[in-house]
């Protein structure tokens, strides 16, 4: 097997014929950030603006997630920030299990390229991606997994917190946990930056 590189992973992203959704995408949308970041955030798919730009979270729900970020001192490039599925699912609708599974192999080179110490998921289509089909994110919200010596926690989408704001309480904890286990880690001051 060839040695896992982003360039190798770039080249499988732009070439995967792996599920349908392809062949409806203006652009692939792999991911970005600082490729050697302690924390690794990841979401569920790319939406109409991030199909057009081919980066991830630059729509509402991206600049909710920079302002969440920013709430614990984290600029958004000190992190990696990608998806489960690298294509725009029609109409913006949650990625299929099958979808998720073609793409599973980008997600798992994506972890060992950047060796983050903590992952941070974002909604309930990641975290069953992540943690198994039968997870809920309201019962595994806010909680602690550690596998392989990464400590990872799922916590509601930013687009969940658009339409229900009353969550965002729930998110702000989730993230101070984020902060805390970084700094408990001994890699929070590499990426923090005071606003």
């Amino acid at each position: 097997m060839a040695e896992i590189t982003w360039e190798l992973l770039e080249q499988q992203i732009a070439a995967c014929r792996r599920c349908p959704l392809y062949a409806g995408a203006t652009n692939k949308v792999p991911g970005q950030g600082d490729p050697q970041s302690p924390l690794m955030l990841i979401g569920e798919g790319p939406g109409a603006e991030e199909d057009r730009q081919g980066q991830a979270f630059v729509g509402a729900a991206g600049q909710l997630l920079t302002k969440m970020l920013a709430a614990i001192e984290l600029p958004r490039e000190r992190v990696y920030i990608c998806n489960t599925v690298k294509c725009r699912p029609p109409g913006n609708r949650t990625p299929t299990a099958d979808e998720r599974s073609a793409c599973l192999i980008h997600l798992r080179m994506q972890v060992s390229l950047v060796r983050p110490k903590v992952i941070l998921i974002l909604g309930a289509s990641a975290a069953r991606t992540v943690l198994g089909e039968d997870v809920y994110i309201t019962r595994v919200r806010g909680q602690w997994r550690e596998r392989k010596g990464v400590w990872i926690m799922a916590t509601y989408h930013p687009s969940a917190l658009l339409r229900d704001p009353a969550k965002k309480r729930e998110a702000w904890e989730d993230l101070q946990q984020v902060r805390d286990k970084l700094i408990e880690l001994g890699c929070y001051r590499e990426i923090y930056q005071p606003v």
